[in-house]
């Protein structure tokens, strides 16, 4: 039940604040936290990363870890690998883990989920975003969001907003049409916000026409706090502020940073003295912490209640006994994020039927690659955490044969160990590095000598063995915050080690782990079995085995297209990604180092690779499993534009197949003869479901007004435009069963 707030005691207890208490309270005084109010009861406001887990503790105000073994939490999927889940149930079953997890380790904030568009496959951050589909992401990430906010902690939504790149992250300036925003960038957060109840929300790093987000007045004020009604707390990024009179006067609630000077943040001293000069008003501050209380007794934080003192009656904020305290690392959260996993894992490739693995075949199996021994925990940004355990492939692979069947590994390429140092990543990750990344990058592919080793070693080895299963793709010295990838190639020389792996063995078994597409045209013909997974958290290797000897049938589809290279891409295509360079004129106006423009607009993923018949590697939504389906024709029920629901399609789904399986059944909608400007088919619904063998069921899809509408931007507003559209129901935008055409 919603907590009740009454706003005498809220006023009463900020007219008892200092300005200088208040003040303490709007930004970070540690580097996960902002002040208290003893004196008066208020307590401390906790945050922590992350979108895979609950981050390991830092010391207080050095980014230094401070190693504890209290802090072992469960290692969630990543976001990306649950939106291959295409599962409803399983976004919220891993937001309840999240949120729990996060109470358990007194947090008060995690700042989870990101759902940023992928609209570039360079972009480091990928893979702690959810898909290239506006839609996907917003069922997935509401589900999320009420998985964590259950427990009486706070999600924290981020990056708002348009914020595609970490190249010049902190200083990009990005224009976007405002057709694009509303129908792109906007309808994740849209969701999570009046759908599930986010909590609080977290400013981009980049600019937005020309103002940074976290003080962006059009976005904060305009859309979230007006146009959406949006109550809860916002957040800065860790160093997004860049204005002390901007940020006070703006909706932002909270200033936080990489930096210990916390005295000297834009929203600390220098707002005390902004405010005792009268340059900003002491109602802003006011406002600030007035949303804070807000936030504090909804999420049982604090409650409000009389006290006296010397005859004097005051507010005082005391403990909430009624609060969630959570708990973590126990066992059914480990099976949660097992279940994920497994959902998790694409099936790309299977046209000689070679998987699963018949273990009655096998006696002698070779791993290849650096993938089936790495763990992914501990990297990426401010996605790493202390893993309670993660099961590598390996691991999973040898756990599941037992010591009957002999399995050996070679690595096959090298990867040079990470350099070390004395400094955590964070207390440089606002500077531009990627100069840097790219110097170390050209370092790690400078081993052509090691590689060449490696992989002749793998290649004489293969062809002694029953079976080879290679395990590679990307890790986090590629899949990371702080800076995009160069290009879409395998790192290491795979590419040559896999074609020549091939040639070995033919039926070789490909698995590929990445958070984000990779160039694969190289082998992609010749290779027979081809599996696909993300970074799926502590039980990834045991989902992996389950999946690759048939204890669990693959149904997981892809959230994201993958195209055969960069240069196939919306963004290479119609470029200005990264962006360029400010002209002396700009610089006075603008406070930037890049500007770009989103001139690709609406196209982006498979809006742009369906419309422009671009042939792709892998389609969006596209997914194999051991058993088949056969889709039945669609049915439509009335139409009716006024209606909630505008109309009802209903199909029969039959597995055709021998073992049990599951589904993801896609709805697209597009104009029967669309306008210059709009893609041919968006996405607008699905249905997971499980089938057993020769079971038959029958779906039906609601659409509503949202599903035939558009932003114009001539008229400011979404608008039902009438006509006749064709609904295509599939198993993949490319892979279309049947269609319908109804006249709205």
């Amino acid at each position: 039940m919603e907590a009740v707030i009454d706003e005498t005691k809220v006023n009463r207890l900020i007219d008892e604040m200092t300005l200088e208490e208040k003040a303490g309270m709007i930004h970070g005084a540690g580097l996960f936290r902002t002040e208290g109010v003893e004196r008066l009861g208020i307590p401390k406001l906790v945050m922590s990363d992350g979108p895979l887990g609950v981050r390991f503790e830092f010391k207080d105000k050095e980014w230094i870890a401070l190693n504890l073994t209290d802090d072992l939490i469960t290692y969630c999927p990543s976001n990306s690998s649950v939106a291959a889940t295409w599962n409803r149930e399983i976004a919220y079953a891993v937001g309840d883990v999240l949120g729990m997890e996060a109470r358990g380790r007194g947090k008060d904030i995690i700042l989870a989920p990101g759902i940023n568009v992928m609209r570039t496959p360079l972009c480091g951050r990928n893979f702690e975003y959810f898909s290239e589909d506006p839609y996907l992401i917003a069922q997935l990430a509401a589900g999320t969001v009420k998985g964590i906010e259950q427990h009486d902690v706070s999600s924290c939504v981020k990056h708002f907003a348009a914020n595609s790149q970490e190249t010049e992250r902190s200083w990009v300036d990005v224009h976007v049409s405002e057709r694009a925003l509303r129908e792109l960038y906007l309808p994740g957060f849209d969701a999570v916000i009046n759908e599930a109840g986010a909590g609080s929300v977290m400013g981009a790093y980049n600019l937005f026409r020309g103002e940074h987000c976290c003080h962006n007045n059009y976005l904060l004020y305009d859309i979230l706090r007006k146009e959406w009604g949006f109550d809860g707390l916002i957040i800065s990024d860790w160093g997004g502020v860049h204005d002390t009179k901007k940020a006070a006067e703006s909706p932002l609630d909270i200033e936080m940073d990489i930096t210990y000077d916390f005295d000297n943040y834009y929203m600390a001293n220098p707002l005390l003295e902004a405010v005792n000069t009268g340059e900003v008003a002491e109602g802003y501050v006011d406002d600030k912490v007035r949303n804070i209380i807000h936030f504090m007794i909804k999420h049982k934080m604090m409650k409000l209640v009389m006290r006296t003192d010397n005859d004097k009656e005051y507010v005082y904020a005391e403990r909430n006994e009624e609060r969630s305290s959570g708990t973590y690392s126990i066992p059914e959260h480990r099976q949660t994020v097992l279940e994920a996993a497994r959902e998790s894992v694409i099936l790309l490739k299977n046209d000689k039927k070679h998987l699963p693995l018949d273990k009655n075949k096998l006696k002698k199996v070779l791993i290849v690659g650096d993938n089936a021994i790495r763990q992914h925990a501990n990297g990426g940004g401010s996605g790493e955490l202390h893993a309670l355990y993660e099961i590598t492939p390996i691991l999973g692979i040898k756990s599941h044969l037992g010591g009957n069947y002999e399995v050996d590994y070679t690595p096959g390429y090298y990867v040079p160990p990470r350099e070390e140092t004395l400094k955590n990543w964070q207390e440089t990750s606002l500077m531009d590095e990627s100069e840097k990344k790219a110097a170390e990058i050209k370092f790690a592919e400078s081993f052509s000598d090691k590689h060449a080793e490696y992989r002749a070693e793998a290649v004489r080895l293969a062809a002694y063995y029953d079976e080879v299963i290679y395990i590679g793709g990307l890790n986090h010295d590629y899949d990371a915050e702080g800076y995009d990838k160069a290009d879409m190639k395998l790192p290491y020389e795979q590419d040559k080690l896999i074609s020549e792996l091939l040639c070995v063995k033919p039926n070789m078994t490909i698995v590929m782990i990445s958070g984000n597409p990779v160039a694969m045209g190289d082998w992609i013909d010749k290779a027979h079995s081809v599996v696909w997974m993300s970074y799926a958290g502590m039980e990834a290797g045991n989902a992996l085995a389950d999946v690759l000897f048939g204890d669990v049938n693959p149904s997981g589809k892809l959230p994201m297209t993958i195209p055969y290279s960069y240069e196939d891409t919306p963004t290479a295509r119609f470029g200005d990604y990264p962006g360029r360079k400010l002209t002396e004129e700009e610089k006075k106006i603008i406070k930037a180092h890049l500007t770009e423009r989103y001139n690709e607009d609406i196209f982006v993923g498979y809006r742009y690779y369906d419309t422009y018949d671009v042939p792709v590697c892998f389609p969006f939504g596209y997914g194999l499993s051991y058993t088949a389906f056969s889709y039945g024709e669609a049915g439509c029920g009335v139409v009716d534009a006024l209606a909630e629901t505008v109309c009802e399609i209903n199909i029969d789904i039959e597995n055709t197949g021998n073992i049990s399986g599951k589904e993801i059944v896609q709805l697209y909608v597009g104009a029967k003869e669309p306008k210059d400007g709009y893609a041919k088919k968006e996405l607008k619904g699905f249905e997971k479901i499980l089938l057993e063998a020769g079971e038959k069921k029958n779906i039906t899809f609601k659409l509503g007004k949202k599903a035939f509408s558009h932003y114009h931007e001539d008229k400011g507003k979404w608008e039902l435009e009438k006509g006749i559209y064709t609904i295509s129901i599939g198993s993949s935008v490319s892979d279309i069963k049947t269609t319908i055409d109804v006249e709205v």
